[in-house]
């Protein structure tokens, strides 16, 4: 039994390491790809920039560059500020509805024990009928546009 173990083991490790080799080299492969491409695509605004400033002139042909990347940065920002504003709701109407999930479990397990004597179950009527009052109103309640759940 020993030595099947220890088959087993070595088969593995040499399958782990063999996975490490290739994800090693895949990395260092796609590293010189992204430079490659960094470098191709620096000619590309190199020659961009030239046939411009042929055409309008260096410094007017600087200024167009200038000004595109400068627009790009400003609109890469923008979207992302947009993208990051529409996660925080996403991630806190989720966690709003976690609360209450949690809320509704705990509450759902304890309640046989508060009701295994009669008095305790008489007294949580009132707060019960309290929370289904408040859930009743809170459903019905007029609502701004910001609380608009759409």
């Amino acid at each position: 039994m020993q030595a099947l173990v220890s088959l087993v083991a070595a088969i593995v490790s040499g399958e782990a390491s063999d996975a490490v080799a290739r994800a090693r080299r895949a990395a260092l492969v796609y590293a010189l790809a992204g430079l490659f491409v960094l470098v191709g695509a620096t000619f590309l605004l190199v020659a961009g920039f030239i046939a411009a400033a042929r055409e309008i002139g260096a410094f007017p042909a600087a200024l167009w560059f200038g000004g595109g990347f400068v627009v790009l940065a400003l609109l890469l920002v923008g979207i992302d500020r947009l993208a990051a504003s529409s996660r925080a709701k996403r991630e806190a109407k989720r966690r709003r509805e976690e609360a209450r999930a949690i809320a509704s479990a705990a509450a759902v397990a304890i309640l046989p024990t508060l009701l295994a004597s009669r008095a305790r179950g008489l007294a949580l009527i009132f707060p019960a009928a309290a929370a289904l009052a408040y859930g009743v109103w809170r459903e019905n309640a007029p609502r701004s546009r910001d609380d608009d759940p759409r």
